[in-house]
Parts: C-alpha cells; structure tokens; sequence
C-alpha cells in the first residue's frame, strides 16, 4: 500500500491539474518541493531531533486552517474514532456503563452482546480486565473502554464485583461487533401520534427508522413528530433514505454542486411507509449537516412543518482523502442545496474558524435563540416551497415554520453546578445500584410510574446537601424551590431509563419540552 500510494496521489494530483492553466501548474508543482525540502531540511540539519511525522502533521492541518470551517485532518486513532459511530458498530464486550466513585458499573448488558451471553448483569463492576486493575486507580474513562474494546471473536478475561457475593467473579467474555444505534427513541406519545428521536445519520439509520415506523403505524399512528434535536448529522446517503420514507418517488431532497465537481441531485426513492400522514420535526441550533438536509426537504416539498429554533447551517461537502498510514484529510469540495434552491451552509470567512466556532455563543448574545423578533432576515433571502408557495427563508441552516424560544431560566445556577459537578448523577447511580433489586421488582407498569412515581425524598435531599456544601454562596430557599420540578423530572426520567429503557426515559423527559409541546398543539392534540 504504501509503493502504491505515490501512484494514486500522482493520479490525483494530475486529475485535478487537468483544469488548470500552466502557470497554476507550476506554482503547485514548486510549493510540493518547497514543503519536501523543507522537511528534508529539517530532519538533516537541524540542531535538535525532531519528528518528522508530527511537522508533517501540524503542515498538513495549518494549510487546511486556511480553508472553511470543516475541511479537517485526523491521524489514524482520530480517523478510527470519528468512523465508528457512522460505521454503525464497533468491536467490543457489549455493555452500557457509568463511573461511579473511581469504578465502572455496568448499567445494563447491550442485549444478545457478548457480556449479556456471559452471564453479565446489571450494577456488576468490573475490577479488572485481565491483568490491569481498573477499579479505585483513577483510570481515565477513555483507557477504560480501550481496554475493554478489541478485535471481534478475541478474548478478555473479567473481574467482575457482584452485590452479595465477596469474591471477584470471573468472566471469560468473547467480543464481538456490537450494533451503534442511531433510533434513541421511538414511542406512542398520544393515541395516534408517535415520536422518533434520532441521534444521527449513520450506515444502519433507515434500517432502524424504517423498523420504527413500522412498529408504531401497527399501535395505530396517524401522525409523527421526528425529532432532530442536537443531531449532528452523518452520511448523505442515510439522510436521503430516511427522507425518502416521507416523500413521494422522484421528489427532490437535496442536491449538492461545488466548483469542480459536476451538480448531484438526490431524489425519494419510492419505497417509503409513510407517505402519507401529518409529520412535525423538531429542530434546534445544534441540528446539522445530514439532519437539516432531512427538515429542508420536509419543509420545501410541503410534506411537514419545522418546529424550534433555526440549525446549525452545516452545508459543506466533504471527501475525505486517505493518507497511507491510516490518517485522513476530509476535504470540502461543495455545498449541500435544498429543493428550493436554498443553500444550508451559514457563511464564514475563510481561515476565521474561531469566530465560526462562536457562531451559537454570538447567536445567544443576540438573542436570536430566545426571541423571534431578534430575526432579521432580508428579502433577498426568501423562497418559496415548491407546491404550496410558502415563504421560506435561506442564509444558512434551516428556519423553522414554528419558533420555540430557548428558555435559559428552566435550569437554575444552582442546578446547573449539580449537573456541571455530576453531584446529581453520582447520588442518582449509587441510590438506584443500592436499590435496584427493590425498584425492578416494584415497577412492572410504566404508564403507573409515569402518573404516581415520585423521586425518593432520601436521594433529593442527599443531593441538595452535597450541593450546598459544593456551592459558591448560600443557596436562598427561592433558587432552591425553582430548582425542585426540573430536579425532580430528570431524577424521574433517569428511574424510567434504568428499570425499563430510552423509551420510558424520552417519554418523561418529553412532557416538559417546548417544541414537543408546540408540535402536539399543532397536531390538535394539546
């Protein structure tokens, strides 16, 4: 691979000269022996050792600093990293934990995993994992999982601590490819409406949404609220076929169309469920890339409406480019356009990526997130959806038919430090392991729970107390009191995630979210 290498980089190299004129040629050709006899330079004559690869490295990335917002490098661990949430799997033992005091406890086996087939329950910890002890040495989290990951049908060697029994209990575990889901949640939130939340666009996404969909038509849904919230997008690919799940064969979603690549439309493919049917999506600031191709499409071809605050504005293209050591150069080389015409990327200015980093931050400041009347756009930025005609606004991401202000007074100062210093989540994970055997067996019914259940006063009153005692003042009883309902449904919504799954925990959690409240009103519902 690596003989080859310099034969596909020629190759490429004169595919994209071929365009150029003679004299752009040269200066390409001079600034490539400029870069290698610099490098050259460096390793024979400099008065220090240095590393070769580490300049190359930092070469590479300040040249494409120079460029947009997105078009990145990544050495072969970050390329690695950065696939495996959209490959849609990963190689490992199959469990979903949480650190509690220095010790990784399992909250559940991932189901038909590795660890579940190995006998591996819910709150074991695991103490060592073949000769490394992870427990008490305050081993990062990210070392934890490297140890605990490998390559599929290798073996690890467990110590496992279970409640009630006094010796390490070992497990020998065979890993396995464990499934990476997109779906988060998908659930009957009122007869005949369903709610769908993704996380992201990744190789296994239409699968899983064309499941869902499935599973909730058959509890009898007539409407669907998809939401978008915080996703971050993904493959192009995926967000066509999830699009095409809405719209009709042959109707636009996206195309995309860049200075030296040729204009690419992608159409509905014709083999949607549910082609028919009110659809709201939800979207915030923080909704991009993939996920603002879907809510564009949605909303230009009048299949739905757009409900929240307008996205992030991610349009950019990129190819990615491997490097012969596993790294990757990811290369913007067009934009995405919606059926309107309307581009999704938000301008920038071309080595300024700090301030495009700010863009949310300069967003809050404005007050655009908060009050529609902080939105200006101009004239010149509106279209028009394709077959109803309503007024739709470009100048990057996507501007919501129906605005749901960001309420920055929900969480308290107070509150916010319990979650920013995990006292919550900590007093939260060592109740509920403590407890787990009694709160299982309790509750049996969710739509019970989620109408009776009230979080332990015990576990409220150990958090408020190490929060105080954490707290950079006194904290007066009228912050305290308005923390309190917040406190409590994230406490009730955590109960419902770890006695049944991400179901139950979105369906509390959901009740007190704007936009699914807005959504809900406009399917006649609330």
């Amino acid at each position: 691979m690596r003989r080859l290498f310099p034969i596909f980089l020629s190759a490429f190299l004169a595919l994209a000269s071929s365009a150029q004129t003679p004299q752009e040629r040269a200066d390409l050709n001079m600034t490539m022996q400029k870069i290698g006899t610099t490098l050259m330079a460096i390793k024979a004559l400099y008065i220090d050792t240095t590393n070769t690869v580490s300049l190359g490295d930092n070469a590479i990335k300040a040249m494409l600093e120079q460029l947009d917002p997105h078009s990145n490098y990544s050495n072969a661990e970050e390329t690695k990293k950065l696939t495996e949430p959209l490959d849609g799997n990963f190689e490992g033992i199959g469990v979903q934990f949480n650190v509690l005091n220095d010790t990784l406890v399992v909250v559940q086996p991932v189901s038909k995993g590795p660890s579940e087939k190995a006998g591996i329950l819910a709150g074991d910890r695991i103490i060592t994992v073949d000769d490394s002890v992870i427990a008490g040495v305050k081993m990062p989290r990210e070392k934890m999982m490297k140890l605990l990951r490998g390559p599929k049908n290798s073996v690890v060697m467990l110590g496992i601590k279970r409640r009630g029994v006094e010796e390490l209990i070992p497990f020998r575990i065979i890993r396995d490819k464990i499934p990476l889901y997109s779906v988060d949640a998908a659930y009957m939130i009122r007869p005949e409406i369903g709610i769908i939340r993704l996380g992201n666009f990744a190789a296994s996404t239409h699968d899983e949404i064309h499941d869902a969909i499935k599973k909730l038509k058959k509890k009898g849904m007539k409407s669907l609220i998809l939401d978008l919230e915080q996703n971050g997008g993904g493959y192009l690919e995926a967000a066509n076929e999830v699009a095409s799940e809405f719209l009709t064969k042959g109707e636009l979603v996206v195309y995309t169309d860049g200075r030296s690549v040729p204009q690419k439309q992608f159409r509905a493919s014709g083999n949607g469920i549910f082609t028919e049917g009110k659809v709201i999506v939800l979207v915030d600031q923080y909704t991009a890339s993939a996920a603002e191709i879907v809510s564009g499409a949605i909303q230009d071809q009048d299949r739905g409406y757009i409900v929240g605050r307008r996205t992030f504005g991610k349009g950019l293209v990129q190819r990615p480019v491997e490097l012969p050591d596993g790294s990757m150069v990811r290369l913007t080389v067009s934009h995405y356009f919606t059926p309107t015409g309307r581009c999704i990327q938000k301008p920038y200015e071309k080595g300024k990526k700090k301030d495009y980093e700010e863009d949310i931050l300069n967003r809050l400041n404005s007050g655009e997130l908060m009050h529609i009347d902080s939105i200006h756009l101009a004239d010149s930025l509106k279209y028009y959806t394709l077959k109803e005609h309503r007024v739709v606004y470009g100048g990057g991401g996507i501007m919501p038919d129906y605005f749901v202000p960001l309420d920055t007074t929900v969480y308290t100062r107070f509150h916010r430090m319990l979650t920013r210093k995990n006292i919550l989540l900590n007093n939260y994970l060592e109740y509920f392991d403590k407890n787990r055997k009694e709160l299982t067996a309790k509750h049996k019914d969710f739509e019970r729970f989620k109408d009776e259940f009230e979080p332990p006063q015990q576990l409220i009153d150990s958090i408020v107390a190490e929060g105080k005692r954490s707290y950079d003042k006194p904290v007066e009883q009228e912050e305290l009191q308005k923390t309190m309902p917040r406190l409590k449904l994230q406490l009730k919504a955590l109960f419902a995630r770890d006695i049944w799954d991400m179901n139950e925990y979105f369906a509390i959690i959901n009740e007190d979210n704007e936009s699914v409240k807005k959504a809900l009103e406009l399917l006649g519902t609330e």
